[in-house]
């Protein structure tokens, strides 16, 4: 998992890329291809 600063980029690397908000932090999640996974913060 890559820790990112701005995830804007990370959202538009693949179609399936999802931002989501967990406990304050927010995530990228890709249930089709898991190596797209970021975390900002």
């Amino acid at each position: 998992m890559k820790v990112l600063s701005s995830l804007k980029s990370a959202k538009t690397r693949d179609k399936n890329c999802r931002v989501v908000r967990r406990k304050g932090r927010v995530y990228v999640i890709n249930k089709v291809n898991p190596r797209f996974k970021a975390r900002q913060g």
